[in-house]
């Protein structure tokens, strides 16, 4: 299994200092969070930067709102890295669901999830080279593979989940192995039920951190303010793993369940973690 490293959002320059260490060990995927009324580095345009100054690992939006932004473009912007890196980009997707978000792209809360569904499906026909519409002609560059790059959905709600089935490569889950559990067997089932070749990938996401006592408290002081929105922060900040044997003990149920890739998200700045985290593994 797979194992990859979602970045902190405090300070974009520290980011290269993470992103070569990651590509020089054993790690898959460079992962990194997306939110418009916040302090942290836009995830296309930081991902290329770091991109560039990579090799092999992937680069991964985890995950991209794609509604707030214009649908033409955002295709636009993925074909490029995608093809520019040949096609080390994974695209995660989401709807988001903060509403300061959806007032300063001008964008509607209310229909976000059905405006995902209609972005897919012209991203998905501008990717394989079609005319935009309408008397537009097609928008390159051409991506690095044929049908555009993987395109995976996090959420929870079966509208979510299902449309992992409907539009996407694999589900993104934010969450314990033991509530993941039961939402890998639901895409599972709904793969299935459109008549999807193959298994969907199915990628995880826990949040670490590893390290002295400062590093682990800047990381949950990081995290609550992150979530402080959902009104669920205390409980994101209690779910943080810190310690190799945590850290180990989850991939492992990861594992267990059928995971293709576990994505360890850090909230403290320290590129250091990346070292430690190769050694805990």
């Amino acid at each position: 299994m797979n194992v990859g490293i979602g970045l902190p959002i405090g300070d974009p320059t520290t980011l290269l200092t993470w992103a070569r260490r990651a590509d020089a060990g054993p790690f898959s995927t460079l992962g990194l969070l997306d939110r418009l009324v916040y302090d942290n580095p836009e995830p296309l345009v930081a991902l290329a930067v770091l991109a560039g100054a990579t090799s092999r690992i992937r680069v991964q939006t985890e995950v991209l709102l794609a509604p707030l932004r214009d649908t033409a473009l955002l295709a636009k912007q993925a074909a490029t890295v995608d093809r520019m890196t040949g096609g080390r980009l994974v695209l995660g997707l989401g709807i988001g669901g903060r509403e300061d978000d959806h007032r300063a792209a001008g964008t509607d809360l209310r229909t976000r999830g059905r405006r995902l569904d209609e972005q897919m499906a012209v991203m998905r026909r501008l990717w394989s080279g079609e005319p935009y519409g309408d008397g537009v002609g097609p928008i390159g560059p051409a991506p690095a593979r044929p049908t555009g790059p993987e395109v995976l959905f996090g959420g929870f709600r079966p509208a979510a989940l299902e449309r992992v089935a409907r539009w996407g490569d694999g589900f993104l889950a934010a969450a314990a192995p033991s509530w993941a559990d039961g939402l890998f067997e639901t895409v599972r089932a709904y793969w299935r039920r459109y008549g999807r070749d193959g298994e969907p990938r199915l990628v995880a996401q826990v949040n670490v951190a590893l390290g002295p006592q400062h590093v682990i408290d800047e990381a949950r002081a990081a995290l609550h303010a992150y979530y402080a929105f959902t009104g669920m922060a205390d409980r994101m900040v209690a779910g943080l793993l810190t310690t190799p044997t945590g850290i180990r003990d989850t991939v492992t149920a990861f594992a267990g369940l059928g995971a293709d890739e576990v994505m360890l998200y850090c909230y403290g700045l320290d590129p250091a973690q990346v070292d430690r985290l190769a050694d805990a593994l």
